[in-house]
C-alpha cells in the first residue's frame, strides 16, 4: 500500500507501507515508578514504509512530540561484560586504524557518555558529547575529565564546535528526517575535509530476514540496510570509506569523509533495492507467523502454570510484550542495569527486578531477549544455582 508520505532519507519517492502495529508505547527506556503509571503511558502507532528509490524504511506514523529523551531515559548497556567487551575493543580500534590521539572527538547522542569518555581516555582526546539525557551523576571513567558534555540534541546551533572525528552511535534510528539531519552535520564539517565521520545503527537486512519484530519500535523510526546507509551518505556530501556489520551482525557501521564535489562509487556491501524489496513484500505474513509461535509457547508455558521471566527490560522487552499483548502470563521482567530495577515496563506494567531477585522466585523458563546474552545469562543463573529453561529471541 502506498502512501503520501515522502521518503525522508532520498526525498525522491513516496513510501510503500508494507508493516503495521498499533497503539504501541512510544518509548522503552523511560523510568515508570508504578504499574498504573506504565500502563497509562502515550502510546502511537507503526506504519512502516519502504522506499522503492533508496530503500530506506521509517515509521511513517512516527510523531517527535510522543517521544521522551530526558535525564529518566535509562538506556545504557554499560553493565554487561559481553557489552563491555565489544565495546572497548571497538574503541581500540577506531583509535588504531585512524591514529585518533590527541585529537578532537565529538559525540551526537552520547548517552551516558561511556564511548566517547574511552575514546578519550585511551587516545588521550579531547572530547564534547551530546545528549539530553545525560545525568551527571554517572561515573563514566577515567576519560571523564577530558569531556565537556552538553545536555542537548545535537543541531545547527552546535555548529561552532569542530571535531577531527565525529561519531554518532545507536542514535540515527531515532531521527525521522534523516536527509536534513545529516545535511546538518555535513554543514558543521564545513570545508574541513580530513573530518574522520563513524556511525553505528541497528542493521535492518537481518530484521526483515529474521522476522525481528521485537526490533521494530516506536523509537526508532528511521531503519537503514549497507545500501540505503551508504546512498544517504553519498546523497548528503561523503565519501563512504567502509562498511560493516558488528556484534553478530546486529549494527551497522559506517565510516566516511566530507567531499566537495562527487561522491565516490559503490561498495561491495551494498545490497540493491531489489534484494530488499523481496525481504520486504511478504513480512507482515512471515512476521505475523514468528508472533503466533511465540504467542503460543507463552500461553502453553502459562497455562502449565510454569513461571516465566523476560530477561532485558529495554526496547526489545517491550516491543516483544506489546507484539504479543503478553499481560499475565509474564509477571516479571530481569535486568542486569540497578538503575531500571524496581521501575515498571512502558505499556504493560511488568515489575523490572534484579537477577537475585531470581533466587526466590525460580523461573522455570527465561526468555532472552538478545541471543548474543545467552552465555553471560547462563552463567548468572548457573552461579545462583538455577537450572530454568532458556529461550532466545
Amino acid at each position: 500500500m502506498s502512501s503520501s508520505f515522502e521518503c525522508p532519507s532520498c526525498k525522491q519517492a513516496k513510501m510503500e507501507i508494507f508493516y503495521s502495529v498499533k497503539s504501541v508505547p512510544t518509548n522503552s527506556c523511560i523510568l515508570l515508578e508504578s504499574p498504573e503509571e506504565a500502563k497509562k503511558y502515550p502510546r502511537g502507532d507503526i506504519a512502516m514504509g519502504f522506499c522503492p528509490q533508496c530503500g530506506f524504511i521509517s515509521n511513517t506514523a512516527f510523531d517527535k512530540k510522543l517521544t521522551e529523551y530526558s535525564a529518566r531515559y535509562e538506556e545504557t548497556q554499560g553493565f554487561s561484560g559481553t557489552f563491555n567487551a565489544f565495546h572497548k575493543a571497538l574503541a581500540e580500534r577506531l583509535i588504531e586504524q585512524y591514529d585518533i590521539r590527541d585529537k578532537d572527538v565529538l559525540e551526537i547522542g552520547c548517552g551516558k557518555g561511556e564511548f566517547i569518555t574511552m575514546l578519550c581516555e585511551l587516545g588521550n582526546n579531547r572530547g564534547v558529547g551530546f545528549d539530553p539525557g545525560f545525568r551527571d551523576d554517572r561515573d563514566v571513567g577515567k576519560g571523564a575529565d577530558k569531556v565537556t558534555f552538553i545536555k542537548d540534541f545535537y543541531s545547527e546551533k552546535y555548529s561552532e564546535y569542530k571535531a577531527d572525528f565525529i561519531c554518532c552511535k545507536m542514535t540515527l534510528e531515532h531521527i525521522h528526517q534523516t536527509a536534513d539531519f545529516m545535511n546538518t552535520v555535513r554543514r558543521a564539517i564545513g570545508d574541513n575535509s580530513d573530518t574522520l565521520v563513524f556511525f553505528q545503527i541497528p542493521e535492518t537486512i537481518r530484521i526483515l530476514k529474521d522476522c525481528a519484530f521485537e526490533d521494530v519500535y516506536y523509537e526508532h523510526c528511521s531503519y537503514f540496510t549497507p545500501g540505503s546507509l551508504a546512498r544517504l551518505f553519498r546523497t548528503c556530501g561523503f565519501n563512504v570509506l567502509d562498511l560493516a556489520t558488528e556484534y553478530d551482525d546486529q549494527y551497522l557501521t559506517i565510516l566516511a569523509k566530507p567531499v566537495a564535489g562527487e561522491a565516490g562509487g559503490i561498495l561491495s556491501q551494498e545490497e540493491a533495492v531489489a534484494d530488499l524489496q523481496k525481504y520486504v513484500t511478504d513480512y507482515k505474513e512471515r512476521c505475523a507467523l514468528k508472533v503466533k509461535s511465540w504467542f503460543d509457547k507463552i500461553s502453553d508455558l502459562h497455562r502449565d502454570n510454569r513461571k516465566v521471566v523476560l530477561w532485558g527490560s529495554g526496547s526489545k522487552g517491550v516491543s516483544f510484550i506489546s507484539t504479543l499483548g503478553i499481560t499475565d502470563e509474564i509477571e516479571y521482567v530481569v535486568d542486569i542495569n540497578p538503575y531500571r530495577q524496581g521501575y515498571y515496563m512502558s505499556g504493560t506494567g511488568q515489575k523490572i527486578v534484579s537477577p537475585d531477585f531470581l533466587k526466590d522466585y525460580k523461573p522455570d523458563a527465561v526468555i532472552v531477549m538478545n541471543a548474543i546474552y545467552c552465555d553471560e545469562i547462563s552463567q548468572d543463573l548457573k552461579s545462583m544455582g538455577l537450572t530454568p529453561e532458556i529461550m532466545a529471541i
